[in-house]
């Protein structure tokens, strides 16, 4: 849409979409989408509720346009980190540019995507489903580049790179609560190095970052 302003019936002169959606995504992160009235909406956005539903449809509408805007604004490092050279190099960037953006400043802690439907009542069950399939297609892009990693040697032969790839999108939407409720980035990057503790146990023998071979019963 660029930054070409609405007019005609029910748009207020100026408006710019991009705009009112910054100011929404703000108050769907603070309240969630339940919490978010139409009212802290509209008063955020500089517009009314006719306008809002001319412009956007409904309130399930604009929340949709909100995480797509929120997608391609606070979460684009996502995107790169798959171009990273390794597996481990992949996991760790994400990871790391992940906690960096939970904690960071000009925005409320956490992540608009978990934020957004934590507790949706059956009415918006709709609304958790949307937010679960949203945060389903970067789970599947990394388990398509892991996958591709075991393929050339990368990562160990039979590693299941879907369970590697829910492992890691498990644990960054942990952090995400975590930055919510108040944890400091430093705390999450200390999870982070755990966490790239077990990523190195699945390279090959010999990678610079693989763990030295342990003797077991196995």
């Amino acid at each position: 849409m660029g930054s070409t302003a609405y007019r005609g019936r029910g748009r207020p002169r100026g408006f710019v979409e991009e705009e009112a959606l910054d100011r929404a995504i703000r108050v769907f992160w603070e309240h969630g989408y339940e919490g978010a009235s139409l009212s802290d909406l509209t008063a955020a956005m500089g517009i009314n509720k006719p306008s809002l539903y001319i412009v956007f449809g409904s309130k399930e509408e604009l929340f949709k346009r909100a995480v797509a805007r929120y997608r391609d604004t606070y979460v684009a490092y996502a995107a790169g980190t798959l171009e990273e050279p390794t597996a481990y190099a992949v996991v760790e960037s994400y990871l790391r540019a992940a906690v960096d953006a939970l904690t960071g400043s000009g925005h409320p802690p956490g992540c608009l995507s978990i934020q957004g439907g934590l507790s949706c009542a059956p009415a918006n069950s709709g609304i958790s489903e949307f937010l679960a399939g949203y945060r389903a297609v970067f789970e599947g892009e990394l388990a398509q580049r892991l996958a591709r990693a075991e393929k050339e040697g990368d990562l160990e032969a039979g590693t299941d790179t879907a369970a590697l790839a829910r492992f890691v999108m498990s644990l960054s939407q942990g952090l995400a609560v975590h930055a919510a409720a108040g944890a400091r980035r430093e705390d999450l990057q200390a999870a982070v190095d755990v966490a790239l503790r077990a990523i190195a146990a699945y390279l090959p023998a010999g990678n610079p970052v693989a763990p030295a071979t342990e003797t077991t019963g196995a």
